[in-house]
């Protein structure tokens, strides 16, 4: 079936033409009087609104990236805002991207029954620089210690850091109204290196994601992504104050800013003493709840304007790199590629690879049309030709079920799971 392809226009930017959107809940089929519960979503509206995610990462790391952990405990002065540029969306060197491109090669190259063993090794051999919970779980994996422990809190003390969530756009950008799918790769990939709340980060970012190729109401993007995890994790409870507080009080982000840095900030109860410390102005945190929490402010509180999105999510602080790039990601999903504003595509240069890959800009656009009909088909979904002969994904409307509640300040015993000898000889970077 030909589906739309990637349209290089001057200037080597990559649009796709408008598309009308083509979404319903349920229509006519088999039996007399059956109904199928699915969305429908045409391939060509799939295809822009996808590279709109990717561009989204780019541009919002790209204008938080010169703030990374400048401002910690307190809110960004405007005027410490970078100004926007448009060469800053060519981020072939940012970890929140580069390390999710390795997920889609595993993807691309086992299939989708891999085993979490096999993703493991895959990330085992990559070549790029990472931190934090990203580098406590590779060079788990590189010792022998084979997932899931490499993410349990007893070999990584980073586990409820912000590594998975900053890496599982992809979940969502190749599982378009799928939730179920998006927290199944959350337990294979987001595994390698969180537990508990650092893969339910993830699990949630994903899960708002898939749902922004339906909506563009932010508050049900949010509430999309929380049926994606245990409603008893403290991630959950994060979610629900944010979407609670922004009801009491819409229109004053630093107003609502306060009160998350009370609670998941300075309250030792939701800090617990991992990586993260319970702290205050110039407290460094890089808690997957927090710095989730910011990715939730941009996104209500920007009201859809792509500037205040990326600007509010920057000036709380902390990650501020990765944390504009989830929330520019989900927004840049709801529009498209086709209405992002010139100013954030128009200078992307489709040559550049990302680090330790071998995805391009085009390269990593035709794997994700290639991954996402796959998802669809296993999903129980299937692709069908409009009236005017176009591609139309079906997609079988499930509810997620997420998995078992794992807390890493009390987590369940290790798996004491090793790779074999014929694994680790596998593993070829040390």
């Amino acid at each position: 079936m030909k589906t739309t392809k990637l349209m290089k226009t001057t200037g080597s930017k990559f649009l796709m033409a408008p598309v009308v959107a083509m979404v319903a809940t349920s229509f006519p089929a088999g039996e007399a009087g059956a109904r199928e519960d699915v969305r429908r979503l045409p391939v060509a509206e799939y295809v822009d609104k996808m590279q709109g995610g990717w561009i989204g990462q780019m541009a919002g790391v790209g204008w938080g990236g010169p703030t990374e952990f400048r401002v910690k405990g307190k809110i960004m002065p405007p005027e410490e805002m970078p100004e926007w540029k448009p060469g800053m969306v060519n981020q072939f060197g940012q970890d929140d991207i580069y390390v999710e491109m390795t997920f889609l090669q595993t993807l691309e190259n086992h299939g989708w029954d891999c085993s979490i063993r096999q993703a493991g090794i895959d990330f085992a051999n990559s070549g790029y620089r990472l931190w934090h919970a990203n580098n406590a779980g590779r060079n788990n994996l590189r010792k022998g210690i084979a997932p899931p422990d490499s993410g349990h809190p007893q070999f990584n003390k980073h586990a409820d850091d912000i590594d998975y969530q900053i890496e599982a756009d992809f979940s969502g950008l190749i599982a378009p109204g799928m939730p179920q799918v998006t927290i199944e790769l959350g337990e294979k990939f987001g595994r390698l290196m969180n537990y508990g709340d650092g893969v339910y980060a993830g699990q949630f970012v994903g899960g708002m994601y898939g749902e922004a190729f339906f909506e563009d109401d932010m508050v049900k993007i949010v509430e999309a992504g929380l049926k994606c995890i245990p409603a008893r994790s403290q991630y959950a409870e994060m979610v629900r104050d944010m979407l609670a507080w922004y009801k009491k009080n819409p229109d004053d982000w630093q107003k609502t800013w306060q009160w998350l840095e009370e609670k998941y900030h300075k309250n030792p109860d939701y800090t617990h003493g991992l990586c993260s410390k319970p702290g205050g102005e110039n407290a460094f945190s890089i808690d997957a709840k927090l710095n989730g929490a910011y990715i939730i402010m941009g996104l209500l509180y920007g009201k859809g304007d792509p500037d205040q999105t990326i600007v509010i999510s920057t000036r709380c602080g902390q990650d501020s790199d990765c944390n504009p790039s989830n929330a520019a990601g989900i927004l840049f999903t709801t529009t498209g590629l086709g209405k992002v504003p010139d100013r954030f595509k128009s200078a992307l240069n489709p040559k550049g690879k990302f680090s330790h890959t071998p995805y391009d800009f085009p390269k990593l656009i035709e794997v994700s049309k290639k991954l996402v009909r796959q998802a669809v088909e296993r999903s129980g979904g299937r692709i069908e030709k409009a009236a005017s002969g176009a591609g139309v994904f079906v997609i079988p409307v499930v509810a997620p079920k997420p998995g078992k509640l794992m807390r890493s300040h009390e987590p369940d015993p290790v798996a004491n799971s090793k790779f074999t000898e014929e694994e680790m000889a596998k593993i070829t970077a040390r």
